[in-house]
């Protein structure tokens, strides 16, 4: 794996972004032009990078909320990859992205296949060392949870150049993994001395401790009319934090689903893994549209690093979304006859740590008088008066319904927010949920399964939760915005 340029950005609250530093490998960017031929495209100059990147990752102060090769249903974000693209010349893919704190850490690695279809991430051995070398640096310059001033920050941005000479000499970083090597064992002989990898800064030494933490992300498009198919996906990612004694320790964790549980997909693991079963990667969204996909288990073998990392994220088509709802408006003269009907579906963990649903009204006066009645929770109405809070307490009722029903003036002083999307009756439901121990695929690591390989027996601690984000629910009285795409990762 080799780089073509690497950034580090300062993008400080309250404060204009701007390039800390940034290094353009030539001899990278040679490969690179002979590979693509025709079709390749140069890497831009820092102020133009800047500027396409902050607009993709929604930080730029330009007036446009709206960007439609950004914020279009039809397109696909995969994180921590995005795609930059430069008018009339080509597009950037795939530009990694790392963010913590006041730094955001960006790399563009040499991709030497065809861009053209586009592979799976996880098919990228570029793509995994990236994200690697990345979180590598971002320790270096951060630390492990300790906050930096600035001159301290100042002083390793300093150090940078001698430390990449040290670590990624002429684009190629060292102590990586090549293309298609795999581990015979993963389990370290003694009599073999154990070389310290230039990614690892140090050596725990204390009690061993091992923390778990799988999340999956649900999100939603509900339309509530029969025209237009109702949209949701899930992903999930499996977090790891390994307090282990030894230069390589060796780690192994399991996650199994239960027997309806939903398989996982277009799994991207971290390059840390030294081996895997080949189902494992190959089971895809795309190409297992039918449901045969591996179901599992799913063994993950691995050397972690010192910090906290992400094991490895998936994809896992659910039959349904956790909460199906249904929002109607009626204009009635200045007011609106509000009906929300909200229902948690079965297989869900009837418990929350919050579940909230947020009503925006745009391109109105402010709101005056609010008559509305629930079945259960509290509704408040925001200070700005253009919206409604509806809390929903921490559990459903045994009928696992709720409603809404009422009507809403809009006699204020003053006009509310505007929104060019959000005009006449066309208006949404944004849910807000998080739902301790469970997950909708099923998936889960049990603390047995987790194996270390060490002298001293470990504390194991695991954990799960659902969360949702970007879970909308459109007026079916009104028109909606739809896209003949699928909400995909």
């Amino acid at each position: 794996m080799s780089l073509r340029a690497l950034w580090i950005i300062s993008n400080e609250k309250g404060q204009k972004a701007s390039i800390r530093f940034s290094k353009r490998f030539s001899t990278v960017e040679h490969r690179a032009r002979n590979l693509a031929g025709s079709s390749y495209v140069a890497v831009p100059e820092d102020s133009d990078f800047l500027q396409l990147l902050l607009t993709e990752l929604g930080l730029s102060n330009s007036n446009k909320s709206y960007v439609a090769d950004r914020d279009d249903c039809i397109y696909r974000p995969r994180s921590p990859a995005v795609e930059l693209r430069l008018n009339g010349i080509g597009t950037l893919w795939p530009v990694l992205v790392l963010s913590q704190g006041p730094l955001i850490l960006a790399c563009l690695p040499l991709v030497d296949i065809l861009s053209e279809p586009r592979p799976p991430l996880a098919n990228l051995l570029s793509v995994s060392q990236g994200v690697t070398l990345l979180a590598g640096l971002q320790t270096f310059l951060l630390g492990s949870g300790v906050k930096l001033d600035s001159e301290g920050l100042a002083s390793r941005v300093a150090t940078l150049p001698s430390l990449l000479l040290q670590v990624c000499p002429l684009g190629t970083p060292l102590d990586t993994p090549l293309a298609g090597s795999h581990t015979a064992s993963t389990v370290p002989t003694s009599t073999v001395a154990q070389k310290q990898p230039a990614w690892k800064t140090g050596v725990y030494r204390g009690r061993a401790t091992v923390n778990v933490a799988v999340v999956e992300t649900v999100r939603s498009m509900q339309y509530g009319n029969q025209s237009r198919q109702d949209l949701w996906d899930v992903y999930g990612t499996v977090t790891c934090k390994c307090e282990v004694e030894g230069a390589l320790p060796n780690v192994t964790v399991t996650l199994s689903l239960p027997p309806n549980g939903s398989p996982l997909q277009d799994i991207l693991v971290h390059p840390c893994v030294t081996s895997l079963d080949s189902s494992i990667l190959t089971a895809s969204s795309v190409d297992n549209a039918d449901g045969s996909a591996f179901s599992g288990p799913y063994k993950f073998p691995f050397s972690p690093p010192l910090e906290p990392f992400r094991l490895c994220s998936y994809t896992s088509q659910v039959p349904v979304p956790p909460i199906l709802g249904s929002y109607q408006l009626k204009e009635e003269e200045n007011n609106l006859r509000v009906s929300v009907s909200l229902k948690l579906h079965e297989s869900v963990r009837n418990s929350f740590e919050y579940c909230e649903a947020h009503l925006p009204f745009f391109n109105r006066n402010q709101m005056g008088v609010v008559d509305v009645k629930v079945s259960s929770g509290q509704v408040d109405v925001s200070k700005e008066k253009n919206l409604l809070v509806w809390g929903l307490g921490q559990k459903f009722p045994k009928s696992r319904e709720v409603t809404l029903d009422g009507k809403i003036s809009f006699t204020g002083s003053s006009l509310g927010p505007s929104d060019p999307l959000c005009t006449g009756l066309t208006a949404y439901i944004k849910l807000y949920l998080k739902v301790p121990d469970t997950t909708l695929s099923g998936c889960c690591v049990d603390q047995h399964s987790v194996q270390v390989y060490s002298s001293a027996k470990p504390r194991i601690v695991t954990s799960r939760e659902l969360q949702s984000k970007e879970y909308f629910i459109w007026n079916s009285t009104g028109s909606a915005p739809m896209s003949s795409g699928q909400v995909m990762m």
